[in-house]
């Protein structure tokens, strides 16, 4: 398994054991960094630990925040969707890279983590 498919599967087993999700955000709110093809993606991560390392990456003021995951799920998901972006999924390294999916790729294998997920909004 490749790093980036080894953080994502990480993510999609520590949310719903924590039931927490974490980001990072300065006073604009979160960066969501365009990729290679202009496509954006809003980043989160599963534990705390991990947003603290990607906002030292990142600098620039950023600080770590988390939301319950509930939160994440019935207001930050589909504000995204509806804005477009791709949900980033704990990214890493020096770089900060790693996958990101769909609001209903998210939310589908979240579903298959056996958590419980409200209907994907449409995209």
């Amino acid at each position: 398994m490749s790093q980036s498919g080894a953080q994502a599967a990480a993510f999609f087993r520590d949310v719903p054991r924590s039931r927490t999700v974490w980001f990072v955000q300065d006073e604009q709110g979160s960066p969501v960094p365009r990729d290679s093809d202009g496509t954006r993606s809003l980043p989160f991560w599963s534990t705390s630990a991990r947003a603290t390392r990607a906002a030292r990456v990142w600098g620039h003021g950023l600080w770590v925040a988390s939301m319950p995951l509930e939160q994440w799920l019935e207001a930050e998901l589909p504000s995204a969707a509806e804005d477009g972006l791709l949900i980033g999924i704990n990214w890493s390294g020096p770089r900060l890279v790693g996958w990101s999916f769909t609001v209903a790729e998210t939310l589908n294998r979240l579903a298959a983590a056996d958590l419980p997920a409200p209907h994907a909004p449409s995209e």
